[in-house]
Parts: C-alpha cells; sequence; structure tokens
C-alpha cells in the first residue's frame, strides 16, 4: 500500500497535473466573469437590439410532453456570445504579447572590466 500511495503522490505532484489543475480553476473563475458578462450586459443590450424577445418561453407539446426549444435557442445564442467573448481575449492577449516580444529589450549593463577600460580611458582624456 506504501508503494501504492508513494506513486499517486508522484504522479499528482508532476508538473503537467499540477498545471492542468491550475488551469481548470481559473479556467471555472473566468467561465463565471464570463457568464456574468453574458447574462448581466449583453443579453439586455441583445434583448433591446431584438426588440426584448425572450427564446427561453418559445415550447411546443407533443402528447404529454414540452418541447422546450427556446432554452436551446438561448443555450446556443450564449454559447455564441461567450465563444465570441472568449475569441476577443484571447486575440487581445495574443497582441499584447506580441507587442512584448517585439520591444526591444534593454541593453546588458557593460561587465565590471568594461567599466574599469572606460573610466580608464575617460580619465586618460582629461
Amino acid at each position: 500500500m506504501k508503494n501504492f500511495a508513494a506513486e499517486f503522490k508522484a504522479f499528482a505532484m508532476r508538473g503537467n497535473v499540477v498545471d492542468l489543475a491550475t488551469a481548470v480553476v481559473i479556467g471555472a473563475a473566468f467561465g463565471k466573469i464570463v457568464s456574468s458578462l453574458v447574462e448581466n450586459i449583453m443579453m439586455p443590450i441583445v434583448g433591446v437590439l431584438v426588440g426584448g424577445i425572450d427564446f427561453t418561453g418559445l415550447v411546443f407539446t407533443i402528447g404529454t410532453s414540452t418541447i422546450k426549444y427556446g432554452m436551446f435557442l438561448q443555450s446556443v445564442f450564449d454559447f455564441v456570445i461567450v465563444a465570441f467573448v472568449i475569441f476577443l481575449v484571447v486575440k487581445g492577449m495574443a497582441h499584447l504579447k506580441k507587442k512584448e516580444d517585439e520591444t526591444p529589450a534593454a541593453p546588458k549593463e557593460p561587465s565590471a572590466e568594461v567599466k574599469l577600460l572606460t573610466e580608464i580611458r575617460d580619465s586618460l582624456r582629461k
């Protein structure tokens, strides 16, 4: 049993597993932000643009079953908006990364020898 526990610990502490767990937690938190953006900001604007149509109430009945196709349409619409927002965020982050990569690196500070030689040169010029 001790060997199994040691193997599990080695597996769980590998970098890939920890990175994946971190990504899942951050992704879940980001998903809440995007869902809030869609529900509280985007959908009211879209509702005004389409005349206040609420898809969630669209249903039809077959016998005793109710098919809520409006809920499906609303989910598809929410997905499209969420996907578009994520696309914009990723595109913005890529643009910032590109700018960061394009900025030239600061020149290296000269070594102690070069500084000493520069001081000697400057003092000889005087």
